[in-house]
């Protein structure tokens, strides 16, 4: 009931007892004092005649004069500052940044915070909190009668609005002054805030010690937590600290610590908040030692979305913490057996949703040694073989070429450019299939040549990629590395790859929609990779032929890549030297590929299913496809002589056993244009030959293949064993 109400009821009250001989008139002493809501107390103090007049005005007035006085109140600022938040897809905290002097103060409400601890809270500190105005006076009475008594203060009166209202203008509790000041605030927030909204703003401001302020900067640093998964024992510590936060903080002082915990868990028991067994057994849990580091997850993404973003307070991402993780610790045991200064960098993508799992750019964001700070999902390097799938896909397309169709893997010059293969080696007419799991560079520059690098180009960049030319201009060099992409860009490629020539943009910022990707490749191109890729010799121990893969070194040897899908997922792995310092010995088959089977095997426990061919893919033998698709011809040779025929080696045999004389190998062919190459375990041994009776020098002892091209590029092969006389 209002004041005004209730001085109408007592004044019809008094009003019964009104005596005929007034001598002043209720009337009178209602124009007197101005009427209103006072004209019943006036009338009835008149008619009693009694000092209760002057108790009563006294107190209407003081009352009217104490709403002016707390409605004229200039609040302060209830909004603060708190850290930005980066999170995963379940809510998870990422990484968080302190707010201005490098304090934590994360946002939290009431509903996000343990139940047990804010009852414990209130049992404490303030267990009318929920029926006062802001001041507790009997609380404050039983201070101050302590204090009368024990000649000391024994307890604060002050209750959970009065300590919100010190916090927020950071005043001081010891002078009456600072306490006065702090009444009429409290006052005045609970006019014009919930009980709720107090509460969140106690939740996010109280100091827990050092830098810390608010429960949940207080979880993370003492517990690693979120504040709604406090144990009794961790709640009791946390309502214990705002009262003494330096004092008690218990890493350094574990003994002040423990007793504040243990006065919070025995005034919990007393309120009835806590059994005296569990309070018992909270008394005897550890008290933690250090404080904890905040989350470091996902950091250099933090930092992207930050300066994309600089507004945002929370950014919700796709990101799953759990298996940012754990695949955190898989890339950093890796990249320290690599090498002491090598950085490492993977991407774990869903392609059917285009949702990034995982993100890591480094293996330790602190670790200087290794340039941690550099992102290198987002460097842009060579990606050495990894793009020779786009090229073999846009030519199954063209109709160039299918996987069984032969082409030659011989010594080609275009214009000057004379690509060779990793190994040196040349192995003549070899499966497409075989060109690409071999990944040979002379079968896939030939083909880039027949379809134009700037198709090669526009195919990456309508999957998603942002290639970069560093003369400006696409070569022919394009499909071995000669172009600068990320491993974001790689694994978005491989994305479409693996959905079957289409797909998602690739995207970590949850909630959105990502955008589609237009047609690349056709899904029986995309198939015939997947097809194809799954053989690839797989890293000791793996599981073979069920993961299509490839692997890809730059030259130089300073990246390092393995890509690789299943049914539903794509992972990219890079290594390297964030310098861009080469490393030798550092392959992208050894070093990277059993990171990807790793990260595979830790993201599940079985690999979801490839899709089935689709109805038009043609499954057969080389001999069985259409004659132009038996044997690859570049465009312009249909117009060319085609000379006597492949050429075909008369002498030796296949399988012969050679006994040879002076270190000479003797080999006799037939057909063939002039003039031929031979080449002896892939390496030439013979260039311009214009005789079909050759005399070669000797391969050396033990098993060898012969390999004899003509002018045409076709060729023939032989495999011997020598035995070598003087």
């Amino acid at each position: 009931m209002s004041r005004t109400g209730w001085l109408c009821k007592l004044g019809a009250l008094l009003k019964r007892r009104e005596r005929p001989d007034t001598a002043v008139s209720g009337r009178d002493l209602t124009e007197r004092s101005g009427g209103g809501a006072l004209r019943p107390l006036f009338w009835m103090a008149a008619r009693l005649r009694t000092p209760l007049l002057v108790l009563l005005i006294a107190s209407v007035l003081a009352g009217k004069a104490l709403d002016q006085w707390v409605d004229a109140t200039v609040l302060p600022q209830t909004l603060a500052e708190t850290s930005v938040e980066v999170r995963d897809r379940n809510g998870r905290l990422l990484r968080a940044y302190p707010v201005g002097n490098g304090i934590w103060r994360m946002a939290v409400r009431v509903e996000e915070v343990d139940a047990t601890y804010l009852n414990m809270l209130r049992a404490y500190e303030d267990k009318r909190f929920d029926t006062h105005s802001g001041v507790d006076v009997l609380a404050m009475l039983r201070a101050v009668g302590q204090a009368v008594l024990n000649g000391r203060t024994v307890s604060g009166g002050s209750t959970l609005t009065m300590q919100v209202a010190r916090l927020l203008e950071d005043g001081s509790t010891g002078r009456w002054a600072g306490k006065l000041r702090q009444i009429r605030v409290a006052l005045a927030l609970e006019r014009k805030l919930s009980k709720q909204e107090i509460l969140n703003l106690y939740l996010t401001h109280a100091p827990f010690g050092g830098n810390l302020e608010g429960v949940r900067a207080a979880s993370f640093a003492w517990f690693g937590k979120e504040p709604r998964r406090l144990t009794v024992a961790e709640a009791a510590l946390l309502v214990a600290l705002p009262q003494s936060p330096e004092n008690r903080r218990p890493d350094r002082s574990v003994g002040a610590a423990r007793v504040a915990r243990e006065r919070v868990l025995q005034r919990s028991r007393e309120a009835g908040v806590l059994t005296s067994e569990v309070a018992q057994q909270a008394a005897q849990a550890r008290l933690p030692k250090v404080r904890r580091a905040f989350p470091l997850l996902a950091p250099h993404l933090g930092y992207q979305l930050r300066a994309a973003a600089p507004a945002t307070a929370r950014f919700d991402t796709t990101l799953d913490a759990a298996l940012q993780e754990k695949l955190q610790a898989v890339l950093l045991r890796r990249a320290k057996a690599a090498g002491p200064q090598l950085s490492a960098a993977m991407i774990v993508a869903d392609h059917q949703s285009g949702e990034i799992l995982a993100r890591i750019g480094a293996p330790d964001y602190t670790d200087t040694v290794r340039r941690g700070f550099v992102d290198m999902v987002s460097a842009v390097r060579s990606p050495g073989s990894t793009l020779k799938p786009l090229v073999y896909g846009l030519a199954f397309d063209e109709g160039l070429v299918h996987p069984d169709t032969l082409i030659r893997d011989a010594p080609v010059s275009f214009g000057g450019y004379a690509p060779q293969n990793f190994d040196g080696a040349f192995r003549g007419d070899v499966r497409v299939r075989d060109a690409l799991q071999m990944s040979l560079n002379t079968p896939v520059v030939t083909l880039t040549e027949a379809l134009g690098p700037s198709r090669l180009m526009a195919g990456m960049r309508q999957a998603g990629m942002r290639p970069q030319l560093p003369g400006g201009k696409a070569g022919l060099a394009v499909s071995l590395g000669g172009v600068g992409v990320s491993l974001q860009d790689l694994v978005q490629l491989y994305a479409v790859l693996a959905a079957g020539g289409t797909g998602l943009q690739l995207t970590v910022e949850a909630g959105g929609e990502s955008a589609v990707i237009p047609r690349v490749i056709s899904p029986v191109a995309a198939w015939y990779l997947g097809d194809i890729l799954r053989d690839v010799p797989v890293p000791r121990g793996a599981r073979a032929g069920v993961l299509p893969f490839k692997t890809g070194t730059s030259y130089g040897y300073r990246d390092a890549w393995a890509v690789g899908w299943d049914g539903q997922h794509v992972i990219g792995v890079w290594l390297g030297r964030a310098d861009g310092t080469p490393v030798p010995g550092v392959f992208g088959a050894e070093v990277a590929a059993p990171v990807l089977f790793e990260a595979f095997a830790a993201l599940k426990s079985d690999l979801t299913p490839l899709a089935p061919p689709p109805p038009n893919a043609l499954v057969l033998t080389t001999a069985e496809l259409p004659q132009p698709l038996r044997q690859f011809r570049a465009r312009n040779d249909v117009f060319s002589d085609v000379g006597e025929g492949a050429p075909e080696v008369v002498f030796p045999p296949t399988r012969a056993r050679l006994a040879l004389v002076e270190g000479r190998l003797s080999l006799k062919l037939r057909g063939g244009r002039l003039p031929f190459t031979v080449l002896a375990n892939g390496v030439p041994v013979a260039r311009g030959l214009r005789s079909r009776d050759l005399d070669l020098p000797s391969p050396g002892p033990g098993h060898a293949t012969l390999v004899v091209i003509d002018a045409d590029g076709q060729s023939a092969r032989v495999t011997v064993e020598i035995e070598e006389k003087g």
